[in-house]
């Protein structure tokens, strides 16, 4: 297949994140549903995680199958090995010091002005704010973070349709498309639901605006295209481990951040209903490419 259908596809895939993504525009949503959508979420990411560590660990087991047919060695084994430990360390360690490192911008102050004092002292209202992201709702951060997660796991995706596709394998690389497209449709749920949480010092809901979801849905979707592009022009299943690890590592962090939400709240039984809804619903669209014949 040529450059430019193969790039429509990657396209096609990616850009349904954008159909869940309304969910974030949601006005005054009960605390209960609120509870509920981030438990939803968390449903949706585990799926995730299962399914971008099951196709990280493929290539090792088949590896580690020709060792004990006696046609091949350790040594593509532990490659791989150590490329899949080292990008689940680096996706979520590193993760826990970009959330230090935020916390500490949004609770300095500068140099001097820790305590106010004295006639003509600064104020609290003249302390300079936060800026960028420093300066978000800590549920638009954790949004951020779902969206970068979920955006290594799709750049692995897009370079499984680019491969299929430059190897003339056009109905798997249709049917990818299709598979992929529906598991983007319930990410972008996935990386919204913080919102709903999300208020102000008054405890109004703070909707997030069209430009901020839409930014949200391009880090997310965007490298659905890149990778397929990539996928297009060469093979790589080391970059395909790296990835998948990647992801799944800045999955985890961002699941132990939502369970800490949920936890707060004691609503168990919620978080049980919402967990199992998202496992439901990650499992039944990837059953439903699995029985059309991917």
């Amino acid at each position: 297949m040529g450059l430019l259908p193969t790039l429509l596809l990657g396209f096609l895939a990616g850009v349904t994140i954008l159909l869940g993504l309304p969910v974030g525009r949601l006005r005054r949503p009960a605390p209960s549903l609120r509870l509920f959508l981030n438990a939803a979420a968390v449903g949706v990411l585990l799926f995730l995680v299962w399914d971008v560590l099951s196709a990280a660990w493929e290539p090792i087991d088949a590896a580690l199958g020709s060792v004990h047919e006696g046609q091949g060695g350790l040594g593509t084994a532990i490659g791989y090995g150590l490329i899949a430990v080292a990008g689940l360390s680096v996706g979520l360690v590193t993760l826990v010091f970009y959330e230090r490192w935020m916390a500490h911008q949004t609770t300095a102050l500068p140099a001097g002005s820790s305590r106010p004092q004295g006639p003509g002292a600064m104020t609290l209202g003249e302390v300079e704010a936060p800026r960028g992201i420093a300066g978000w709702s800590a549920a638009r951060r954790l949004s951020l973070l779902i969206a970068v997660g979920i955006g290594l796991h799709n750049f692995a995706e897009g370079l499984a349709i680019g491969q299929s596709a430059a190897a003339d394998e056009i109905g798997l690389a249709v049917m990818l498309v299709i598979g992929f497209g529906l598991h983007n449709a319930t990410e972008g749920f996935g990386i919204v639901a913080p919102l709903a949480a999300d208020v102000d010092g008054d405890g109004q809901p703070h909707r997030p605006s069209w430009g901020f979801l839409l930014a949200m849905g391009a880090i997310a979707g965007a490298p659905t295209f890149v990778g397929t592009l990539i996928g297009h022009g060469f093979t790589s299943e080391p970059l395909s481990v790296a990835f998948l690890t990647l992801a799944a590592g800045s999955l985890i962090y961002v699941i132990t951040q939502l369970i800490g939400v949920a936890s707060r709240s004691r609503r168990s039984d919620l978080l049980a209903y919402g967990i199992l809804v998202g496992l439901v619903a990650g499992f039944l669209t990837d059953a439903i490419v699995t029985a059309a014949g991917v």
